[in-house]
């Protein structure tokens, strides 16, 4: 089996081209795959929902097999206390993907560049000689590429649930584990006609309308001037115990701090205020300053642009109509 898995997946890999192909996109980042084996380039069943062909990648990775892996060279960046590590590699960064129980050597790495726009992701065959069950794409490693890359750009996962709905409604909740968000999503859909974008995931992007394909009912007219921005809302893959999960987008209108309490009392923030909170609840690579420091820019663009709240909440349907009510 470690023939067919390494040396012969190797000489493979010395033929010209990689036929197969894949591609997703999520929260506006598409991701383009080749792979000389077609096992290389599936994706597992919480990205087939957003699976995407795209003329132009945001992200493109070549993945190839390799029989070990030597141990990084490079200055250790960040390690995440579970299944992977960063490195320094030249101009760009090494991930290193470990488990105790596929060996002792990373069963995978990812060698990217700086802006994470080109990538080669090795799969160790060694690592997989037992199992033979390999994934490239799978989590955490298909979130870290869309959150480095959001860096990027004027972008941000934020830990949240997004609803679009009833009607032209439009809000994001947000809040740490344990705040009642799979809860509030669960609220909602019992009572009212709604679309969940995602119960515990959500990414945050501005976009000038004119790189936008819009329709006509995601934007007012007065937006549809061609220097006109607008912040979206995207669902994600990575969803909580509620299950909700959509590959669709939306113009956000209001965010929402989640706390527990009693009354359902909505709290107008500051802008410094909505800044600290949704750093708090957000995403963020904090091996570079930088990414940390365009994260806080496009926050405050966010609180400048987005109604934001604090809301201690009771979790009844009582909480669901207090903001139906609300009007800012």
């Amino acid at each position: 089996m470690k023939d067919d898995l390494g040396g012969e997946r190797r000489a493979r890999f010395k033929e010209l081209g990689s036929p197969h192909r894949a591609g997703f996109s999520v929260g506006g980042v598409s991701v383009h795959l080749a792979s000389i084996d077609i096992e290389g380039v599936a994706l597992v069943p919480s990205l087939e929902p957003f699976r995407a062909e795209t003329a132009a990648s945001d992200i493109d990775i070549r993945i190839t097999w390799a029989d070990s892996l030597c141990p990084p060279s490079g200055p250790k960046l960040f390690d995440s206390g579970c299944l992977w590590r960063v490195y320094e590699d030249g101009t760009g960064f090494q991930f290193d993907f470990s488990a105790p129980i596929l060996g002792q050597e990373p069963y995978k790495r990812l060698i990217v560049d700086g802006q994470f726009r080109r990538a080669r992701l090795q799969m160790n065959a060694e690592s997989f000689i037992r199992t033979g069950d390999a994934v490239p794409l799978e989590y955490p490693l298909d979130e870290l590429l869309i959150v480095h890359r959001l860096t990027q750009e004027k972008g941000i996962e934020l830990h949240g649930v997004g609803i679009l709905g009833p009607g032209d409604a439009s809000n994001l909740f947000i809040g740490h584990s344990g705040a009642g968000k799979s809860t509030t999503a669960r609220l909602w859909t019992a009572h009212h006609d709604v679309q969940v974008l995602s119960d515990d995931r959500i990414i945050v992007r501005e976009h000038q309308i004119r790189d936008l394909d819009v329709r006509d009912d995601e934007l007012c007219e007065n937006q549809l001037r061609e220097d006109a921005s607008r912040i979206f809302m995207y669902g994600t893959p990575w969803h909580g115990e509620a299950a909700f999960a959509s590959p669709d987008r939306t113009p956000l209108q209001r965010i929402f701090i989640l706390e527990h309490g009693c009354g359902n009392v909505i709290t107008r923030l500051s802008r410094s205020q909505a800044v600290a909170e949704l750093f708090a609840r957000s995403f963020v690579p904090f091996h570079r300053h930088e990414y940390v420091d365009s994260a806080l820019r496009f926050l405050e663009r966010v609180a400048d642009t987005v109604p934001c709240y604090r809301y201690a909440f009771e979790p009844d349907q009582r909480c669901v109509e207090r903001i139906l009510e609300l009007r800012d």
